[in-house]
């Protein structure tokens, strides 16, 4: 789906955020960004979305060479919601943007919404969400666009253990229901190893991909206590112990 060769970010102050970036992501995959703060995990995702250029190298994407309108879905830290509008309004904005009229998008607003768990809070507005209820239409407003790929950078980094332990088991669940691909951007441990089929483990600045793991781990509720994931969480701790500094 996507191929990165030797690419770098340099910013306009001088500082190297990224160096010599190798990597393909496959469709289907979900592949989980994990590194120290500062190491360009979100420069990265930066990249893959076009948003950002890289400073030397090549991002391609499959044969095309660039996705097409609506092929990528973008997934923030905070949820960056309209206060005045209500889920439905929130999850029609790129839709709306694109030009597609109210009677065309509301079949695909409402399957967004309903992917994500949240039948019955189509009207209300996001005072009136819980912040993992926020993050649910911040997620369905991505996903309105059938795209191929969901780029997430810390989307649950702020919710409290017990709903960042739902939205992950959630967003398994619907990760292995429609195929997509997702690059989820982390800070831990635990979550990439919980989440992901494929953990790119990234120096510190500048980022390079240190290390590669391809783990498989159980399905159901039992892959959190596993020994599998146990394994996998010390083989990712000796990896980040080998790359920090002393």
């Amino acid at each position: 789906m996507l191929t990165l060769r030797q690419v770098a970010k340099r910013f306009g102050n001088g500082t190297k955020a990224l160096d010599g970036i190798d990597t393909e992501i496959a469709p289907g995959s979900f592949v989980a960004l994990l590194g120290p703060s500062g190491c360009g995990k979100s420069t990265l995702l930066r990249l893959l979305s076009g948003l950002e250029a890289p400073s030397s190298g090549e991002i391609s994407w499959g044969h095309a060479g660039k996705p097409a309108p609506g092929e990528i879905g973008y997934v923030f830290q905070d949820p960056t919601l309209l206060p005045w509008a209500n889920a439905v309004e929130n999850v029609f904005l790129p839709l709306r943007l694109r030009g597609v009229s109210r009677a065309a998008a509301m079949p695909r607003v409402m399957a967004a919404l309903a992917q994500v768990g949240l039948e019955g809070f189509e009207h209300a507005k996001p005072k009136a969400l819980s912040g993992g209820m926020r993050m649910r239409v911040s997620i369905a407003r991505a996903l309105v666009s059938e795209p191929a790929l969901l780029l997430m950078d810390e989307p649950f980094a702020a919710l409290d253990e017990f709903t960042r332990h739902k939205l992950q088991d959630d967003l398994l669940a619907l990760w292995r229901r429609t195929g997509k691909s997702v690059i989820f951007v982390t800070h831990s441990i635990y979550e990439a190893a919980y989440l992901a089929n494929r953990i790119l483990i990234m120096t510190p600045r500048p980022g390079r991909i240190a290390t590669i793991l391809t783990p498989a781990l159980p399905d159901g509720p039992e892959r959190r206590g596993s020994a599998a994931y146990n394994a996998l969480v010390s083989e990712i701790t000796a990896s980040f112990q080998r790359i920090m500094p002393a």
